[in-house]
């Protein structure tokens, strides 16, 4: 069994599993960079290099609003915070509000800045965890309670890199976690379409509640 490090589950591991720390999965562990007074509105519509916000964290994925509305850094300064540029397979950890939400980056994010209330998790590339499995554990009661637990602040929670670092996690056999990793980003998957046709379906709903309510439009009897 690989070495354990700070508060872990009190169970019995099934035959063929582990127990790491977050940070011995990890080929970085990175909270994102300092936001500068003078990109303040500067937008992804504008061209530049866009930033994921933590509120862009939504079932296990990142979803983003309107280009308008996706804040962004102009690309020569881009150019300076090149090892916080994003690529498939990163993980994305709120680490200031509501800590411990989290999403697994796709290729539509690659390239792509990330907000300094993040952290971003990135795995060798021939590392022990394929990150689908670990987005999985991530957002799982276990490591969810586990992170809560430990993180600090009376008026907004957080959780520093360190002690997110020490998170242990379980690990089945290699195999194992792919299926288990690709089985539950599946369901991920459905659980976002399915979410984005209930959002789509409700702004509808508004749309022609407002006009059918104001007389705009005149529903046959």
């Amino acid at each position: 069994m690989m070495a354990e490090t700070g508060a872990s589950p009190d169970r019995s591991l099934p035959d063929g599993w582990t127990q790491s720390p977050l940070k011995e999965l990890c080929e970085t562990v990175q909270a994102g960079p300092s936001a500068r007074a003078a990109d303040k509105g500067r937008t992804q519509a504008d061209g530049d290099v866009p930033i994921v916000l933590p509120r862009d964290l939504r079932g296990n994925r990142v979803s983003t609003a309107e280009p308008a509305a996706v804040p962004a850094v102009p690309w020569e300064r881009a150019r300076s915070l090149e090892k916080y540029l994003l690529r498939e397979g990163d993980i994305l950890v709120v680490r200031t509000g509501t800590v411990g939400r989290l999403a697994l980056v796709t290729g539509e994010h690659s390239g792509w800045l990330y907000h300094h209330g993040l952290v971003r998790l990135r795995l060798p590339d021939q590392g022990p965890t394929r990150a689908a499995y670990l987005a999985a554990y991530l957002g799982s009661e276990t490591a969810q309670a586990w992170t809560r637990d430990r993180s600090a602040g009376s008026v907004v929670p957080s959780v520093s890199t360190r002690t997110l670092g020490e998170l242990p996690v379980l690990l089945p056999p290699q195999a194992e976690q792919q299926t288990i990793g690709e089985t539950l980003a599946a369901l991920d998957e459905k659980v976002r379409a399915h979410s984005e046709i209930a959002r789509v379906t409700g702004e509808y709903r508004r749309t022609l509640a407002e006009a059918l309510l104001t007389g705009t439009f005149t529903a046959a009897p």
